[in-house]
């Protein structure tokens, strides 16, 4: 399995890790971390040395809850790290997490890599269009609702027929427009409870069925440390635990904060 990112092939039949780069003031871990060029480029520079394919980098908070901002303040906080980050590292592979097709239209004319669309096309109508005309891998996850509303009260028959459902609608729609490169994110934490997170967890496998690379990124969330009534600063291990799972279930890509660790779960779980 692999993925075309400009113009490169990389190979997904042994999993990739992608580093996580917020420049939000507010995310739920690592919010007003980095926020000088300085920090941006040391936490860059540690994922990538620590064996990072891939750095995230995300401008709008989608923790629950969060504030919404306009697309103006998205673009001004996303690009001059976009172009920072190509300055110092020319060969790094971006990806921009972003639910707005001009968002992600400008940040892949600056330079990103890959889309990261937390909505799975459903909050910009002309997001697959967008895709379709810029033909770099888009990553599609599902959420049921907004960050906004999203944990009020998520509700579902069978979490993971429908979310299976889900994407298998929205790849029809990116295959009709000759999208070539998509994979998947069953959205954990995204309009799920507890329960629903760890049964998309245990049956990420059945995933597979949809023929594409999964994404799975559950590093630090809440399904871990409320489980364990910790923070998010003390689920690191719980992190790792959860990322062992998802790969022996199949995923491909682990979006986590914390590389050096993930790196080392796939290379444990690649001697099985």
């Amino acid at each position: 399995m692999t993925i075309n990112c400009k113009g490169t092939l990389i190979d997904l039949t042994s999993p990739r890790v992608m580093g996580i780069l917020n420049v939000t003031p507010d995310s739920f871990f690592d919010g007003g971390k980095y926020k000088n060029e300085k920090e941006i480029l040391n936490q860059a520079e540690k994922m990538l040395n620590e064996g990072a394919c891939f750095v995230d980098v995300g401008a709008y908070s989608s923790r629950p809850g969060a504030k919404h901002i306009s697309e103006e303040e998205e673009l001004k906080r996303i690009l001059p790290v976009i172009e920072l980050l190509l300055k110092k590292f020319p060969d790094i592979l971006l990806s921009v997490d972003s639910f707005r097709s001009r968002v992600v239209k400008e940040s892949i004319n600056a330079g990103a890599a890959i889309i990261n669309d937390i909505s799975g096309g459903k909050m910009d109508e002309h997001m697959f269009k967008t895709v379709a005309k810029l033909q770099v891998p888009y990553i599609m996850m599902h959420m049921q609702g907004t960050p906004q509303n999203m944990q009020q009260a998520p509700s579902y028959e069978n979490v993971v027929t429908e979310v299976i459902s889900f994407f298998a609608e929205q790849l029809f729609k990116l295959r009709r427009l000759k999208v070539n490169d998509v994979l998947i994110d069953v959205g954990f934490g995204f309009g799920k409870t507890m329960n629903q997170n760890y049964e998309l967890l245990k049956h990420l496998s059945l995933f597979k069925s949809l023929e594409v690379p999964i994404l799975t990124g559950v590093s630090r969330k809440s399904m871990l440390y409320k489980l364990l009534e910790t923070t998010p600063q003390e689920a690191l291990n719980a992190t790792t635990v959860a990322n062992s799972i998802a790969l022996l279930n199949g995923t491909h890509i682990l979006r986590v904060h914390d590389v050096k660790e993930a790196v080392e779960a796939v290379k444990i779980v690649g001697q099985l």
